[in-house]
């Protein structure tokens, strides 16, 4: 249990877009609607996308909410056993994403991520943390994950500065292809990292999967989406797969089996027994 700490700070990394129209199939469900460009059959080959600004409206917009609670089963694959988790990550759009972690029925870890950082208490072992972002970003072999990056990856939008002049859009058999044209320096004040980026949508422009590369070494971030469904006008996704490699490599898994939108509390306090953990 003495990992408890660095896994959930992990896990809380990884933990309205316009209304779609929609149309009646012949068995009754509906779909999303799209332009007659994208009625046509796509080809194998990816292909020239003409009407890009429906794709951004759709794709890069974030959807609208004030509040999403989601449910979930997590398992995380590092080469040690660590048990199946259920986790309750509580987003509170722009101001928090709060989590709490149990195995066996018992709380073993709870946390919150805010703009301006991050806190983590470990239940066992009674110790806490409470750091910026760069650990975070240390984890997951990047640079760039900040607040509303978290958000996004959570919920399942887009969560890389996309431009149109640096990336290309094409149309291929699953739907959309958005791959950088040159590799694409990120600056922070700790370090500049380039990255070569792609990513691919569903025809209905539901985030697939998102693969950044770093030029200069072995790490490489690849998190991918599945099982979109509707809640309360809001796409969101039941699968999340997370898969890190380079010096350190994991994967995390987390299935989302409810998805409620009621406010609810999110209590955090450490108590004045646990022990401090620093991070270096």
């Amino acid at each position: 249990m003495k990992k408890w700490i660095p896994l959930f700070v992990l896990l809380l990394a990884l933990s309205s877009c316009k209304t779609r129209n929609t149309i009646k199939n012949n068995d009754g469900s509906t779909r999303d609607s799209i332009t007659t460009e994208d009625n046509r059959n796509p080809k194998d080959v990816n292909e020239p996308v003409r009407d890009k600004l429906t794709f951004y409206e759709h794709a890069l917009i974030p959807p609208k909410f004030e509040q999403i609670k989601i449910e979930s089963k997590v398992r995380v694959e590092t080469g040690n056993y660590i048990p199946t988790l259920d986790a309750t990550i509580y987003i509170e759009n722009n101001k928090k994403v709060w989590m709490n972690l149990r195995a066996l029925l018992l709380n073993v870890a709870r946390g919150m991520a805010t703009p301006e950082g991050i806190k983590g208490q470990d239940k066992i072992n009674k110790t806490y943390i409470d750091s910026d972002f760069d650990y975070l970003n240390n984890l997951l072999n990047v640079n760039f994950i900040d607040y509303q990056s978290l958000e996004k990856i959570l919920l399942g939008r887009t969560f890389v500065k996309i431009t149109d002049s640096q990336f290309t859009l094409t149309r291929n058999a699953q739907g959309y292809k958005m791959v950088s044209n040159a590799n694409q320096k990120i600056e922070t004040d700790e370090k500049t990292r380039e990255y070569k980026i792609a990513l691919q949508y569903d025809t209905n422009y539901d985030l697939l999967s998102v693969n950044l590369k770093d030029i200069l070494s072995s790490d490489e971030l690849e998190i991918s989406y599945s099982d979109w469904n509707e809640y309360n006008g809001i796409r969101l996704p039941k699968n999340v797969k997370i898969i890190i490699k380079g010096s350190k490599s994991s994967q995390i898994l987390l299935e989302n089996t409810k998805f409620d939108f009621s406010r609810m509390e999110t209590a955090y306090s450490v108590p004045s027994s646990y022990k401090k953990i620093e991070i270096k």
